[in-house]
């Protein structure tokens, strides 16, 4: 399919909102705009009141931090933040960032900067210590022609399954892998790893139903997802698609419009997923940096050997 013709997707609920239903919730000097709402339910803000032009003071991190533990996804218009001041924000919401391994060579890297990625790869599901949070940060100019990202919402995907599945979810881990996400994207180029490939970046093992921030239930699943412990490849696969399915109905997912350089989201890796549109010939070249926050949680370090070995 030519790329002038692939279909750019989008959701009922976006950001910036297609109507004005949404209204403007005030906390302090933020205002609140929610994206995605139902009767005991949301998901997903546009926060407006930040001074980007200085540091964020602490009381006002906490506030965010507060509002991310409810929304799951912040979104942030025209910031103005350049890639140091991206990462002095990022530095403030955990004591640790995820570094660029810059597998072709720093020196082939556009950015060449160890603690930002170029343009959004996913989470990162597929490290022991997983990420806890993402900011991608869009700069240059306005894109035009149709860019967006869309994130579902996990916990309430979660607390509408049957109770029968949830009993038989509740205890299973889940086998993350890089190599595994990388042969679905692209088989031919990454269908046989090499064994120095295969060594440097072993899978990791995380619990696949969790507790969220805001102590709701919440699914833990990402493209990386292989194999569930005790099962077959094919049985795994099969549960993991059924539930990622489940979690992109259009009832629990949103679309993210990016509109201008400085345009930012915040989301929270435990309680989300994401994924953008594909890139077609009628867009502007998007460019978007990623920095991401290693989990330092109770469960961040996935699930030990003793209890891998048990479930195997």
């Amino acid at each position: 399919m030519a790329l002038s013709h692939m279909h750019i997707r989008t959701y009922e609920n976006t950001s910036p909102p297609q109507s004005e239903k949404q209204k403007s919730i005030q906390y302090g000097k933020l205002a609140v705009i929610p994206v995605l709402q139902s009767e005991d339910s949301v998901f997903g803000a546009e926060v407006s009141g930040v001074d980007w032009d200085n540091p964020v003071p602490a009381e006002t991190v906490a506030q965010l931090i507060a509002l991310q533990d409810k929304y799951g996804v912040l979104i942030f218009r025209e910031t103005g933040l350049d890639n140091d001041r991206h990462i002095a924000f990022s530095r403030q919401l955990g004591g640790k960032l995820e570094v660029n391994p810059f597998y072709y060579g720093r020196e082939n890297d556009r950015l060449g900067e160890p603690l930002l990625f170029d343009v959004g790869k996913q989470d990162s599901s597929y490290h022991q210590q997983r990420s806890k949070y993402s900011i991608l940060l869009s700069h240059g100019n306005p894109v035009k022609g149709g860019s967006w990202t869309h994130f579902a919402d996990t916990r309430r995907a979660y607390a509408d399954l049957p109770e029968t599945k949830k009993k038989e979810l509740e205890d299973l881990i889940v086998e993350h892998d890089l190599w595994h996400s990388r042969k679905l994207a692209s088989p031919i180029v990454y269908g046989n790893p090499l064994p120095h490939e295969l060594a440097a970046k072993p899978p990791a093992y995380h619990r696949l139903v969790q507790t969220a921030p805001d102590g709701r239930r919440t699914l833990y699943l990402a493209a990386h997802a292989k194999l569930i412990l005790g099962r077959s490849f094919e049985e795994s696969q099969r549960l993991i698609w059924e539930l990622i399915d489940h979690c992109t109905q259009p009832k629990y997912v949103f679309s993210m419009e990016w509109l201008s350089g400085g345009d930012m989201v915040w989301w929270d890796n435990r309680q989300s997923m994401h994924r953008a549109n594909p890139y077609t010939d009628t867009m502007t070249v998007r460019d978007v940096r990623r920095s991401t926050i290693i989990d330092d949680g109770p469960l961040a370090c996935g699930v030990p050997i003793e209890e891998r070995i048990t479930a195997e």
